[in-house]
């Protein structure tokens, strides 16, 4: 067989079921096999930068390995935003890409799709990126990088594979499964352990912060929680015990609530599980968290990264906890009013923060009233999502959420499209802003061509309105270059036979939900952000005040 028939062989032994690829002339041994092989569902998508964000949606959602094939040169370039939001978000995604033919890489003589240095490019922005330059080793490049992305911590993995070398004759494969988590969790050592098990033993406030390494750890959480713990989580690591259980905080980790922040201050032990104590999410490290901090995470490149730590353990979450609760679950001597104060503040901040949403204060729990509880929920970078979409909306099972954790706009529409695929049958719901709905809007086109059931809730400003609350906090109110013409989402709605409703009044938001949310297919709810009133700022331009009428100042 060729090169392109053994990739398609290798996806089928690596449990692939799903792959997001545009066909291109430098990967068509590659599709040709794919679809004589059978099996794999191909989505095609209308961009390469769709395709490689709807891989990673697809992977966070359905917590296995992502595949996206490009072609090479320009195709591999528009792929990059994905892979770097991928890298971001720590998803195992593996890319596959064309290349020319092997005796012009890199020589600059105008081969189609050729470039100086494509590998360096997709190594800039992937956990590894790999060349194969023989059809002999095609098979093992291949499981290496698949292998390499599913290995905590986990990332994207590119592999380039030259037209002609995908043409090249090789023996059949062997058939058995390629086992993509052979590497085995790694446990702490003995004596780092038993410092940890002192310090938890010995506190008496003590709570989690949780990220998304922690995603398969909810039920060993869920034990510390019985035992008077609290918890707060990441923007990425959502649901990983239910937000309805009253000592976990969610995402409300502290950034522009000061009922949180002053909590932290009465903590005596803060456990930073799988979490990198993002910038974005602390303000750059400006939040004021417990004193006593000790940091567990498989990348030894954690400990210290953004914030200090006593103790660092190097480890996989779920083995540590596991050893926690064997060594200390009889021992711990949390304060009986620990749990009561928790969940007292955590009550607290969620009412002060909503007084600080104007017209928009009650639209998470609206729009999480009608939404099913197995549902999706994806989101783009806008302000309704750095407000109410992160921090009020609750989530009660991990693999439930997902958005760009990189920050860039534009990405969720592809999100959710790729998380539709992972959870065929449920209800997927997209929230996003007018200027990022549009960039890629081209994949609407590949969202009716596959039948998926997608809410899409566009909160429209006509602009950039967060750079609006930067210009007025730092620049003097000029607002320059925010404003945009967004397109009629009514007519765009009708081109690809969406059911559209418009909302121009915060009382009508929740009747368009319970319209929509039993309709099956695209359903497009635009929310008319003129008519109903600008967004307040969210924090560091949001401050609010020490008492609890939260204004804006």
């Amino acid at each position: 067989m060729n090169i392109g028939d053994m990739v398609a062989k290798f996806l089928k032994a690596a449990n692939v079921d799903t792959v997001f690829a545009i066909i291109s002339v430098h990967n068509i041994p590659i599709m040709d096999g794919i679809a004589r092989e059978g099996g794999i569902k191909v989505v095609m998508t209308r961009g390469e930068m769709g395709a490689s964000h709807m891989a990673d949606g697809y992977a966070r959602i359905a917590g296995k390995l992502g595949v996206l094939i490009s072609s090479t040169g320009p195709g591999a370039a528009n792929a990059v935003s994905g892979l770097l939001e991928a890298s971001y978000a720590g998803t195992p995604v593996l890319h596959i890409t064309g290349q020319v033919p092997s005796p012009y890489i890199g020589r600059d003589t105008g081969t189609t799709h050729g470039v100086k240095d494509q590998l360096g490019m997709l190594r800039s922005v992937c956990k590894a990126a790999y060349r194969v330059n023989t059809p002999q080793e095609a098979w093992g490049i291949l499981t290496k990088a698949a292998t390499e992305a599913m290995t905590a911590p986990t990332g994207p993995v590119s592999v380039e594979i030259p037209i002609d070398i995908q043409k090249a004759m090789c023996p059949e494969p062997p058939v058995a499964l390629v086992d993509l988590r052979a590497v085995r969790p790694r446990r702490p050592a003995a004596d780092v352990l038993a410092k940890l098990a002192e310090r938890v033993a010995g506190a008496r406030r003590p709570m989690f912060w949780v990220g998304s390494g922690a995603k398969d750890c909810g039920p060993l959480l869920a034990r510390f929680l019985e035992l008077g713990f609290g918890m707060v989580t990441s923007w990425a690591g959502r649901g990983i015990v239910t937000e309805a259980h009253p000592m976990n905080l969610g995402a409300l980790n502290g950034s522009g609530s000061k009922d949180v922040e002053d909590f932290y201050q009465d903590v005596d032990l803060m456990i930073v599980l799988g979490s990198r104590l993002r910038g974005q999410e602390t303000v750059d490290q400006s939040v004021k968290l417990p004193a006593h901090r000790v940091q567990v995470d498989i990348d030894p490149a954690a400990e210290g990264r953004t914030y200090t730590v006593d103790l660092f353990v190097q480890g996989d979450c779920a083995t540590v906890l596991e050893a926690l609760l064997a060594e200390v679950g009889r021992r711990v001597q949390v304060d009986a009013d620990f749990p009561g104060a928790f969940a007292a503040m955590k009550q607290r901040a969620r009412s002060n923060y909503k007084k600080a949403l104007g017209p928009y204060a009650q639209f998470a729990e609206t729009l999480r009233a009608e939404a099913p509880d197995d549902s999706l929920w994806i989101r783009d970078i806008t302000v309704a999502n750095s407000t109410w979409g992160h921090r009020l909306y609750e989530m009660y099972q991990p693999r439930h959420a997902a958005h760009p954790v990189g920050a860039g706009i534009g990405q969720g529409l592809p999100l959710a499209i790729g998380a539709a695929f992972a959870a065929p049958g449920r209800q997927t719901i997209l929230l996003s802003g007018d200027a990022g709905f549009v960039m890629n809007v081209c994949e609407l086109w590949t969202a009716k061509q596959e039948g998926l059931d997608l809410l899409m809730v566009v909160m429209n400003d006509a602009g950039y309105g967060v750079i609006k609350h930067m210009q007025d906090a730092a620049f003097g109110g000029r607002r320059v270059y925010g404003d945009l013409a967004p397109p009629d989402f009514g007519q765009l709605a009708r081109c690809v036979g969406a059911a559209y409703t418009k909302v121009g009044a915060k009382e009508a938001f929740g009747h368009a939900l319970r319209d929509a949310m039993p309709l099956r297919g695209l359903r497009l709810l635009e929310v008319d952000m003129g008519a109903i009133g600008e967004a307040p700022p969210y924090h560091p331009f949001l401050k609010l005040e020490k008492n609890d009428d939260a204004r804006l100042s």
